[in-house]
């Protein structure tokens, strides 16, 4: 009866084991295209800021639209987030209480600088070289003298495209708290 209580534990261990390691294999450092939308809540749509190099607009493309860029992701960003994860483009951001699952993740994010903000990030991997990550952050944006309330939704689905980046360069992590 011991015994049978001693392997039942033991399964258990090395069942937990594998499905933490699989959750941390499921994506791969190297080239991922990531198409992103952002949304603003409230009447007042601030202006757009400068989009980021290699990010191109889509045809017609107005606030909000997809927006599709190619990103290089390293091993340091898929052992600490799980999948691809780009910081707002505008302030000085940190996260912290990062919670890696199986399926996904969720963190905190906080910004200060143009825009000063709190929010929430959760991403999920539906599939192995897939990821879909939702930034939700609610705070105040400054527009030349004036602040104003902000409520900005990002939703960024990524596809895994290789192992080589070419000349996409690497990106850049957020800080932690």
């Amino acid at each position: 009866m011991r015994k049978t209580r001693i392997l039942i534990t033991m399964g258990c261990c090395l069942f937990a084991v594998s499905a933490l390691s699989q959750a941390q294999s499921v994506q791969k450092a190297g080239l991922w295209e990531s198409t992103s939308t952002m949304s603003f809540g409230g009447s007042q749509m601030p202006q757009m800021p400068q989009m980021p190099p290699g990010m191109q607009m889509p045809p017609g493309g107005g606030m909000g639209g997809p927006r599709t860029t190619q990103v290089c992701v390293t091993q340091a960003m898929i052992d600490k987030y799980g999948a691809p994860f780009s910081k707002p483009q505008r302030g000085d951001c940190t996260v912290s209480n990062i919670s890696l699952k199986v399926d996904g993740m969720t963190a905190n994010i906080s910004c200060t600088g143009q825009v000063t903000a709190t929010g929430t990030v959760e991403a999920t991997f539906p599939a192995p070289g897939t990821a879909e990550t939702k930034v939700h952050l609610t705070g105040t944006m400054q527009m030349g003298p004036n602040t104003r309330p902000v409520d900005i939704t990002m939703q960024q689905k990524s596809v895994y495209k290789g192992p080589d980046c070419g000349s996409v360069q690497p990106m850049q992590m957020p800080a932690d708290k």
